[in-house]
């Protein structure tokens, strides 16, 4: 069963610059993708209200 996740991807005024829709197999999957999105951002990683993890570029 596949779930939708949510990327948000953090300016450097920290507001949402761009939101990625993730579907994803499970949430390690989703977390493995939106690592993959980090470029010189944080990003922020939810599904529905609860965020899962955020990905800092300086780790």
């Amino acid at each position: 069963m596949q779930h939708e996740y949510k990327a948000y991807i953090i300016g450097p005024d920290g507001r949402v610059a761009r939101r990625i829709d993730l579907v994803c197999e499970t949430e390690n999957d989703a977390r493995e993708r939106a690592k993959q999105l980090v470029d010189g951002h944080v990003v922020e990683l939810w599904q529905g209200d609860r965020r899962i993890a955020s990905f800092d570029p300086k780790h």
